[in-house]
């Protein structure tokens, strides 16, 4: 796939996940609007704030995951988990932001957002990822693993971070991966992922 055709791919995934949110601050406006609907006024009211704050928290995570912040060289984890605590607010599992160094630099925070991304997104019954980092001084190795009933790893998922052409499934996840094994690649690392019984291990190592 050519880099045009890969920035369609993320661009359509992109849209893809804020109409949702979008769509639904829409039918909650049309609701407030109809006269035959004001007893639902109060539900109408609460999509319209969920549906704002989620579409707020995922417009703030991508502009760091996928790099409009290309200016920053180094963000700091704190930045970083409070973004990813965000999106999971809107996701069945839990995230356990375990010892991460103080800062990490532009590319692992980009890997490690689009990694944490992934591990909720395959736990669709709910579980827990725990996220960690370790540094020797050369290799700043990232670990993000997910675990719970039904624990799935897509194919598109795994031959995206593989850096394999996308097959019949859905390009978004595979977009997100290629991207995230783009970004590795390019930082002269490498992202891996192993699955297993209900547990689903995402891991990167780049050079400091």
């Amino acid at each position: 796939m050519s880099p045009t055709e890969l920035a369609a791919a993320i661009s359509a995934r992109l849209c893809h996940d804020f109409l949702s949110p979008a769509s639904a601050i829409v039918a909650g406006l049309d609701l407030l609007d109809d006269p035959q609907a004001q007893d639902m006024r109060g539900e109408a009211m609460a999509l319209i704030a969920e549906s704002a704050r989620k579409l707020v928290d995922m417009l703030a995570f991508c502009r760091v995951a996928f790099g409009a912040s290309a200016g920053a060289q180094a963000f700091p984890s704190g930045e970083l988990e409070q973004l990813t605590r965000a999106i999971f607010a809107h996701m069945r599992a839990d995230l356990d932001w375990a010892d991460m160094p103080e800062t990490l630099p532009k590319a692992a925070a980009r890997i490690v957002l689009n990694l944490a991304q992934m591990a909720g997104a395959a736990l669709p019954a709910g579980g827990l990822v725990r996220i960690r980092a370790q540094s020797d001084g050369k290799v700043l190795a990232l670990a993000v693993d997910a675990s719970g009933a039904r624990a799935r790893l897509r194919q598109e998922v795994a031959d995206g971070l593989a850096l394999k052409p996308v097959g019949e499934g859905l390009s978004g996840p595979w977009a997100q991966a290629t991207y995230a094994a783009l970004v590795a690649s390019e930082a002269g690392g490498k992202v891996v992922v192993e699955a297993a019984a209900e547990r689903i291990t995402f891991g990167a190592a780049l050079p400091i």
